[in-house]
C-alpha cells in the first residue's frame, strides 16, 4: 500500500477539524456519548477524504471513465417502413384462400 501524499494528509485532517467542529456546535451536544460519536463520525469523514483524494501520477478512473462514455454515442436505427399493400375495395376479406402471414420484418432491425 502506497504511503500518504501531504495533501491526503491536509485534506483529510482538515476535515476531520472542521466537521466536528460543525457537528459539535450544530448539535450542542454536552454529553461525553454525544461527543464521543461526532469524534468518531468526523474521524471517519476525514479517512474518506483521505482516501479520495488522487495519488499523483495515477490517472484518475472516474475521468477516464467519462471520456469513454461521451465518445459512445447512441444511435437509433429505424426499420426501413414498407407500405401495407393496399386490398382492392372490390374483394372481400373473406375472399382470401389462404391467411395472410404477419410482417415480422417490419419490426425487426436486421431485416
Amino acid at each position: 500500500m502506497p504511503r500518504p501524499t501531504p495533501a491526503q494528509f491536509a485534506y483529510g485532517s482538515a476535515t476531520v477539524v472542521f466537521s466536528t467542529f460543525a457537528m459539535l456546535l450544530l448539535t450542542q451536544t454536552r454529553s461525553g456519548l454525544g461527543v464521543m460519536v461526532i469524534a468518531v463520525a468526523g474521524l471517519a469523514l476525514g479517512l474518506l477524504v483521505a482516501v479520495t483524494v488522487p495519488m499523483p501520477g495515477t490517472p484518475r478512473a472516474g475521468r477516464a471513465a467519462a471520456a469513454r462514455s461521451t465518445n459512445r454515442r447512441s444511435v437509433l436505427v429505424r426499420a426501413p417502413q414498407t407500405p401495407a399493400p393496399a386490398a382492392p375495395a372490390a374483394t372481400p376479406a373473406h375472399a382470401h384462400a389462404e391467411p395472410v402471414e404477419p410482417r415480422v420484418s417490419q419490426h425487426s432491425l436486421h431485416g
